[in-house]
């Protein structure tokens, strides 16, 4: 079960591969991406939609030094081996990229899939790789929040907790 776990996880390179094969069998991919710093009930609910919307899930995974960069020194609370790791032992997730840059530009290009997917907290031209998805025909999907899970939140509570403590 753990090395079924673990071989969803993949290099940009090896998940190139794997949707080459996957496009040529007529395979319909979807790719999105986030930190998954603590991983909640939204991102679960979130990431089922989105495999629902193709054959193939990706999901992209910033790295350590690219969390740390867009949330703060204080970010991650999980490393990277963690956030991936849970991100991969989810039935409806096929593959997980990590990156390292800040945004998902890089594997978003290499990969090409045919559809992208972010969150309601996005309009689909604020979307990393609109005009690019655009060029070979994708689609941009934004799925709504779900109320009440965030991580923000969760921080926020144990916070509360600790100050209360």
């Amino acid at each position: 079960m753990w090395q079924k776990i673990t071989q969803k996880i993949k290099s940009i390179e090896e998940a190139a591969a794997l949707v080459e094969a996957w496009r040529s069998s007529g395979e319909k991919i979807v790719w999105t991406n986030g930190c998954f710093d603590l991983l909640h009930l939204g991102h679960i609910k979130y990431l089922c939609q989105a495999r629902g919307l193709g054959n193939r899930l990706i999901v992209g995974v910033n790295s350590d030094a690219s969390v740390k960069r867009l949330k703060g020194p204080q970010r991650p609370i999980l490393d990277q081996e963690s956030r991936l790791t849970k991100i991969a032992a989810l039935e409806a997730v096929d593959m997980v990229v990590p990156f390292e840059e800040n945004t998902p530009i890089v594997p978003i290009c290499r990969l090409r899939p045919d559809v992208l997917v972010k969150g309601g907290d996005y309009k689909p031209e604020e979307v990393v790789g609109a005009a690019e998805i655009k060029e070979w025909n994708g689609v941009i999907f934004i799925i709504d929040f779900e109320a009440g899970h965030s991580t923000t939140e969760i921080l926020r509570k144990i916070k509360t907790l600790r100050d209360v403590d």
